[in-house]
């Protein structure tokens, strides 16, 4: 049995019907906060009890203890008997990193590898669909205008799903941390050249001063402690944290992962 928590959320939810193309769905089990939402899985709605594996989802949360509640997960799966806890963590997690939820990811790799069972982290590459608000109202503007970044190995968050689906459906496991990114790294300047290319128009990078946009950001309505968890995304970016490339992820789909083009033109797409 393989148990999926956050089943009706985008990247796990879409991890489950990957693996329905795979294995039978008298093998599958999911675990989610609000059954209402996930009718159309009622047959697979179980408990953690049986599981050989266990996907456990991150908490997206700023707010929350997100670490104290991937423990509840992990203890949970440990005492229900699992053999492997697989964990949606994410690229180049460290607990000196200026982007706070790599912080978490590291604490919760450590509690896995205390575990006492087989685990597998999946440090998914930063997921490319949050483009469509970090970089602004560029369309309209014609400018991105942001702090200094670094580039960033922009992965598509359906490409994670199915590559988490082949990893459980699959023999050999994979043992610890896995990377699972984009085929290459790219920042906002070079972003705005692909924007250029594909709408004909000028669009420019501007470099704004981080405690200036800070100001802006909360100016126009953002939570002054919400603009600053951004920041360090941006503080990350240009320390090179984002910047590492792995092949895996190709590998395991058979295919070239989705680039930021691709998004770029689905979103400009009529």
């Amino acid at each position: 049995m393989i148990v999926i928590t956050g089943a009706t959320g985008a990247l796990n939810g879409a991890t489950v019907e990957h693996l329905l193309k795979r294995i039978p769905a008298d093998q599958i089990g999911v675990s989610v906060r609000d059954v209402t939402k996930a009718q159309h899985l009622a047959a697979l709605l179980d408990s953690f009890e049986g599981a050989e594996q266990v996907l456990l989802v991150s908490s997206n949360d700023p707010s929350a203890d997100g670490v104290s509640l991937h423990r509840v997960g992990i203890e949970t799966a440990v005492a229900a008997g699992a053999r492997r806890i697989l964990y949606t963590s994410h690229q180049h997690t460290g607990l000196d990193s200026p982007f706070f939820p790599a912080r978490h990811h590291a604490a919760t790799e450590a509690l896995l590898a205390d575990s006492g069972v087989a685990w597998t982290s999946l440090r998914n590459g930063f997921y490319a669909h949050s483009l469509d608000w970090l970089l602004g109202p560029w369309r309209e503007t014609g400018v991105i205008a942001t702090p200094a970044d670094g580039p960033v190995s922009w992965t598509e968050r359906a490409d994670e799903a199915e590559a988490a689906a082949v990893i459980l459906a699959g023999q050999p496991p994979f043992d610890g941390p896995v990377t699972l990114t984009a085929s290459d790294a790219v920042t906002f300047g070079e972003i705005a050249g692909i924007a250029s290319e594909l709408t004909g128009r000028d669009i420019r990078r501007v470099v704004v001063d981080d405690e200036k946009w800070v100001a802006e950001q909360a100016a126009h309505g953002t939570p002054e402690p919400m603009a600053r968890f951004l920041l360090g995304f941006y503080q990350a970016a240009r320390a090179g944290r984002f910047a590492g490339v792995d092949p895996l992820l190709g590998d395991l789909l058979g295919r070239q992962p989705r680039t930021v083009r691709d998004l770029l033109a689905e979103r400009l797409a009529p």
